[in-house]
């Protein structure tokens, strides 16, 4: 099935575009800790490390062709640290994803600190042969 589908095509963000409203907040670098991987035949899981992060905490959106995932802290933290090796920090992702993903089927789970999206193909969008009868 993924032989119609170029594996770079699958994602996209706009690393290169300073004015893009899609940006990560600590620059075009991405400074957080997400995995990108093929899942078998069956669609593209995104990793996304949300440490001490509740379910509640995190908002995932789907608009148009983009996925957009932001946890924004709220507070300051007080504490006086002996050492600080835990980021704890706001992130705010989007990626381009392409037509050949179904965005209107994405899952998401969150176990053990790790925020696991899952966007499946959109096997009505491949290329089909057609009979002349």
């Amino acid at each position: 099935m993924t032989q119609f589908i170029n594996d770079f095509d699958l994602v996209f963000k706009n690393f290169f575009d300073q004015k893009s409203r899609f940006q990560s907040v600590y620059g075009n670098k991405m400074n957080y800790p997400v995995d990108i991987y093929i899942k078998d035949e069956d669609g593209i899981v995104f990793d996304i490390a949300a440490v001490g992060l509740t379910q509640d905490d995190i908002e995932i959106l789907t608009e148009g062709e983009t996925l957009r995932v932001r946890h924004e802290r709220t507070g300051a933290d007080t504490r006086d640290y002996i050492h600080k090796g835990i980021a704890r920090r706001a992130f705010d992702f989007a990626w381009k994803i392409s037509t050949d993903l179904d965005l209107s089927k994405t899952k998401a789970t969150m176990v053990d600190g790790l925020l696991n999206i899952f966007i499946p193909y959109a096997y009505e969008r491949a290329p089909k042969r057609i009979k002349i009868n």
